[in-house]
């Protein structure tokens, strides 16, 4: 069983930055993979990003390459998200989830955490 935790969303204007912070519970963190998913109103929850186990590798949906950044901290039960030049097209809860595996498909990933607004304006 896995908990997670997100935290670091807001407000922010467009062409800013945002750091997301996923602390996950238990002591089995590193043996899940870790992602990002994001559900903007009216819309299905959809891919953003993942990282492997050990984080030495990293998936980012198209529409966020260049811009965000994945990451993780296995000693700190941690797993982040660098967002830069934020767009409005960004606005979203952001859901950390966990599995054994990465997948871009929502359904597939066994935990998640309750999400963190991030409202970018333009």
């Amino acid at each position: 069983q896995v908990q997670l935790v997100e935290s670091g969303g807001g407000l922010v204007q467009a062409g800013g930055s945002l750091r997301l912070s996923c602390a996950a519970s238990g002591r089995t963190f590193s043996s899940y993979a870790m992602g990002w998913f994001r559900q903007a109103p009216g819309k299905e929850r959809e891919f953003a990003a993942g990282i492997s186990t050990s984080g030495g590798s990293t998936y980012l949906a198209d529409s966020v390459k260049g811009r965000f950044t994945i990451s993780r901290d296995n000693a700190k039960n941690t797993v982040y998200l660098q967002m830069n030049s934020l767009k409005a097209e960004d606005t979203a809860v952001y859901y950390c989830a966990a599995d054994r595996i990465i997948s871009r498909v929502a359904g597939t990933w066994d935990y998640w955490g309750q999400g963190t607004q991030v409202t970018v304006s333009s």
